[in-house]
C-alpha cells in the first residue's frame, strides 16, 4: 500500500507539472495507463515493448519525452532502512537490460530507482537526482 501512494503522489506530480487535467488533491488521483500531453507521454504500471525478450520490462512509470528523445524509467521501492543502498543497486542492476535496449532505439534513457526507507532514509543518488530536480525547476522559473 505504501509503494502504490508513492507511485500514485509520484504520478501525479508529473501530470500536475506537465498541465494534465489531474484531481485538486494527490491522494484521490487515480492514474490512467496512458496520460499524452503535447510531446510527452507518461505510462502508468505499462510494458516497454522491445524487439528482444527483456524479463524487466514494467517499470511503476514510464516518462518519454519525444522532443528530447529520451525515456526516464520510475520504480519504486520501499524496503526496511538498513536495505535502502542494497535495494537502488538491484534495481538499477533489474532494469539494465531494458535500459540498453532502449538506446539501441537511439533514445537517451535513464532509471531512476526512487528508493524510500520504511522511515524515511534515502539514499545519496535519490538526493543528487532531487537536488537536480530543484536546479532545472529553478532554472524555469
Amino acid at each position: 500500500m505504501r509503494h502504490n501512494k508513492v507511485c500514485t503522489y509520484l504520478h501525479y506530480s508529473i501530470c500536475k507539472a506537465l498541465g494534465t487535467e489531474t484531481t485538486d488533491k494527490w491522494y484521490t488521483h487515480m492514474p490512467k495507463p496512458v496520460y499524452e500531453e503535447r510531446d510527452v507521454t507518461v505510462l502508468w504500471n505499462q510494458e516497454v515493448h522491445t524487439d528482444r525478450e527483456v524479463t524487466a520490462n514494467r517499470p511503476d512509470i514510464v516518462f518519454k519525452n519525444k522532443t528530447e528523445k529520451k525515456k526516464t524509467l520510475l520504480d519504486v521501492a520501499i524496503p526496511a532502512d538498513r536495505n535502502v543502498v542494497q535495494k537502488e543497486a538491484k534495481k538499477k542492476l533489474k532494469y539494465k537490460s531494458l535500459h540498453i535496449d532502449i538506446r539501441l532505439w537511439n533514445l537517451k534513457c535513464m532509471i531512476m530507482p526512487i528508493i524510500i526507507g520504511t522511515t524515511g532514509k534515502v539514499t545519496r543518488g535519490l538526493r543528487k537526482i532531487w537536488k537536480l530536480y530543484q536546479e532545472k525547476a529553478a532554472s524555469v522559473v
